[in-house]
C-alpha cells in the first residue's frame, strides 16, 4: 500500500497571506527583515522541502515494491529448485533433504483421535 503524501496548511495558510500581503504592496518592508521577498523565498523553500518528501514517499514505495516483487519470484525460484531435486533423486532421499525438503519416511503422519 503507498505511503500518504503530505500537504501543509501552514504553506497553503502562508501563500493566502502572501497574495495579501503583495495586494498592499509588492514591495513591503515591514522592517527587521521582514519582506515580502523574504517571506515569498521562505514559502518557496517550503515546497521544495515538501515536494522532496512527497518524491522520496514515492521512491520508498516503489523500492519496496520491487523488493516484494523480487522475493516473490524468488521464492517461486527456490519452490521450483527443491521440486527439481525431488523430481531427480525423489522424495525420500538425503539430497532433498540436504535441499531443505523433509524425507517423505521422516514426515509425520497426523493422528486421528480415538472416539470415547
Amino acid at each position: 500500500m503507498a505511503r500518504q503524501k503530505r500537504s501543509s496548511k501552514v504553506l497553503e495558510k502562508s501563500e493566502r497571506r502572501l497574495a495579501a500581503l503583495k495586494s498592499i504592496s509588492s514591495t513591503l518592508d515591514l522592517g527587521n527583515g521582514r519582506t515580502v521577498e523574504i517571506y515569498e523565498q521562505a514559502i518557496e523553500s517550503g515546497r521544495r522541502r515538501l515536494e522532496f518528501y512527497n518524491t522520496t514517499l514515492s521512491t520508498a514505495d516503489a523500492a519496496g515494491t520491487a523488493v516484494a516483487e523480487f522475493e516473490k519470484s524468488l521464492s517461486e525460484l527456490s519452490e521450483d529448485m527443491l521440486l527439481a531435486v525431488a523430481a531427480k533423486f525423489g522424495k525420500d532421499s538425503p539430497e532433498y533433504e540436504m535441499a531443505g525438503g523433509v524425507r517423505r519416511s521422516e514426515r509425520k503422519r497426523p493422528t486421528r483421535k480415538a472416539k470415547q
